[in-house]
């Protein structure tokens, strides 16, 4: 607890995190399936400060790696992170310092695990938990496999006394017991699981002839912080510029933004200053807001699991939040569609993959770890490639462990000194060009430089030596020449990862019967999901709960089908309060809270639904100012 207190400022922990502490704390290896929201990485950061030695984090997404790395450096807890795109002598250092230095945590994407130079390193370290995120991507019968994540069960051998945790937030039982095999868990492992059941989100869906138009209409009831996904880049930023002129605030995001318009969009959204965010489901991992109020989805999801998790980012202060899914006919069979086209065929694979392999001017046998910056309209205009082939072409390589695929790469310009403080001074005095640069290095950026690799901003560095900022990356890069610094320069692009040496693509290295495997498995979810928004007589949570093997009998309550499953069976005083509420509003404007102080309804849920009603049927509207008025 006092660790808890002490970097985080909780005061106690939330439903089973003390439990799954406890367990790893004594060496069990631990399974953990809480919800999204549910404080998955304090099970293993607090454990990790509790125990001797470092905390080796796997993790497939490079953004979650950087943040979490950013949040524990807040807390004055030293973590790195080591992934695709990076540097041989940055991970060089690193590793290094992992080893000799005071790293706590390293986070390491599983594809890196392979590599000789991590495993030589990683014999070195002093290991006191293994901790791995996102665990089920280890299943092939999870909705996000990948073949890299089937490698961490070879740390077992190099650390074979030390505890480790698996998490995730969405996992059917068929998917736990693989994890659990795959990690190579003891009998006697934990398992924890919370209850996959919302209290206080209403799942809704409503079948519509005009999205635009429900939308509005639900965005105008329900007030707060809101998300909408979409699948397509286009269609965020149509739909927020729309919102715009409906003087609803609105803002878009997509993987196609630069890393600075990404991040000023989610400062702004997070802080409150923009109300509504347009998103594809690039937006929201990470991001713990606990306000949000609403989530709509006006694409139909493709499989349970995602929908659960970009569902569960509303509601998480534990005030009413609703999660929406708004649906036409015809996308049903659009969605089969997309998911018919995300598994391409293997004969695509191999085209493509020669492709890429010609794109890079690769020899066979060479580029294996190597990151290359990816243009998707070059790259299509030079093979005459679709753009929307390529993408599920890529999406399905990475799946088979060929390479990997990240859509918005980030990493801001980093330097570091090779050489001691005595050579940089001789250095320093035999080049007096220089000697401003590197003293002004030396005083923004300090000594942690000849350590590990630190971030710079070469706009700081020209702005403080009165100076064009091209000058500043032109001296840097002489530098770097003369080996004085290592320095890499900011990466802003799409990048490709190549996890294996480059393969003939005639005998690509391929699964087929896994290909038809997951084919098959990928549609099955798909029919889930459209069970789901076609139900109208089974309540929404129980559908949840028993997709992820939870058994209930317990109605949630507030979803749209027990809504209408209780106005039908309490039907009288389901007028009366109608009635009640005209009464109330034909003398004055009232907010809905103000109303319902008036009233004092006995069964709130009922009453948030009849105000929902007399809305819809436009005899009560909102006023400019949020309160409700009888419609003339």
């Amino acid at each position: 607890m006092s660790i808890l207190q002490k970097y985080w400022g909780y005061q106690r922990f939330r439903p089973l995190q003390e439990d799954i502490i406890r367990s790893i704390s004594s060496g069990k290896d631990t399974l953990a399936l809480l919800p999204t929201g549910g404080g998955k990485s304090i099970c293993f950061q607090v454990p990790a400060l509790m125990l001797e030695g470092l905390c080796i984090v796997i993790s497939p997404l490079i953004a979650l790696m950087k943040d979490q790395v950013e949040q524990l450096r807040k807390r004055g807890i030293y973590a790195v992170a080591v992934h695709s795109g990076m540097r041989r002598d940055e991970i060089d250092v690193l590793l290094n310092n992992a080893i000799y230095g005071n790293i706590k945590f390293l986070y390491v994407s599983p594809e890196r695990l392979q590599t000789e130079l991590f495993i030589a390193r990683a014999r070195q370290m002093n290991v006191g938990l293994i901790a791995v995120d996102e665990a089920h991507c280890i299943s092939q019968w999870g909705y996000d496999f990948r073949p890299p994540y089937l490698n961490i069960a070879s740390l077992r051998d190099v650390f074979p006394t030390v505890p480790m945790i698996a998490l995730t937030a969405t996992a059917t039982v068929e998917v736990q017991t693989d994890i659990a095999d795959k990690l190579r868990f003891g009998d006697d492992y934990a398992l924890f699981k919370n209850t996959f059941a919302r209290d206080n989100l209403s799942f809704v869906v409503r079948e519509t002839e005009n999205k635009d138009q429900k939308l509005l209409e639900i965005l105008t009831k329900v007030r707060g912080s809101a998300i909408i996904y979409v699948r397509s880049r286009k269609a965020t930023e149509e739909i927020a510029q729309w919102l715009n002129r409906k003087r609803i605030p609105s803002s878009f995001y997509h993987a196609g933004l630069s890393f600075e318009e990404r991040s000023q969009r989610q400062e702004e959204w997070i802080k409150n200053e923009t109300r509504v965010m347009v998103a594809t489901n690039a937006f929201g991992m990470g991001i713990d807001k606990p306000d949000v109020r609403l989530v709509i989805h006006l694409d139909l999801p493709e499989n349970l699991e995602s929908y659960y998790q970009e569902a569960g980012r509303a509601g998480r202060d534990g005030h009413r939040a609703y999660a929406v899914i708004l649906y036409h006919k015809s996308d049903i069979a659009n969605l089969e569609t997309k998911v018919e086209q995300a598994q391409p065929p293997f004969d695509y694979l191999k085209v493509l993959y020669q492709a890429l392999a010609n794109y890079y001017q690769l020899a066979l046998g060479s580029g294996e770890g190597e990151s290359f910056d990816f243009e998707m309209h070059d790259f299509c205009d030079r093979f005459r490639f679709n753009a929307v082939e390529v993408f599920n072409g890529l999406k399905k390589l990475e799946e088979e462990g060929l390479l990997q695929f990240n859509e918005s790469f980030y990493s801001p310009s980093a330097i570091h000194f090779p050489v001691d403080h005595t050579k940089l001074y001789e250095i320093q005095v035999a080049n007096a060009r220089f000697d401003p640069l590197i003293k002004m290095l030396l005083r923004l950026y300090g000594g942690e430089a000849f350590s590990s690799f630190v971030k710079i901003d070469e706009g700081v560095l020209a702005k403080a030596l009165r100076i064009l900022r091209t000058e500043v990356v032109d001296m840097l890069n002489h530098l770097h020449e003369l080996k004085v610094i290592v320095y890499a320069r900011m990466r802003d692009k799409p990048q490709v990862t190549y996890i294996l040496p480059r393969q003939d693509a005639e005998r690509l290295p391929v699964d087929r019967k896994r290909l038809e495997e997951r084919r098959n498995l990928v549609f099955s979810k798909m029919k889930a999901v459209a069970a789901f928004a076609e139900s109208r007589s089974r309540c929404r949570m129980q559908m949840i709960q028993e997709y992820f093997g939870e058994d209930t009998e317990k109605t949630c309550g507030i979803c749209d089908v027990c809504i209408a499953r209780r106005k039908k069976e309490n039907l009288k005083a389901y007028k009366d309060l109608r009635e009640e509420i005209l009464v109330v509003m034909k003398n004055e404007a009232l907010s809905v809270e103000q109303l319902e102080q008036r009233i004092t309804p006995e069964d709130r849920e009922m009453f948030v639904d009849v105000v929902r009603e007399l809305v819809d049927e436009g005899v009560l509207r909102y006023d400019d100012v949020w309160r409700l008025v009888l419609s003339s």
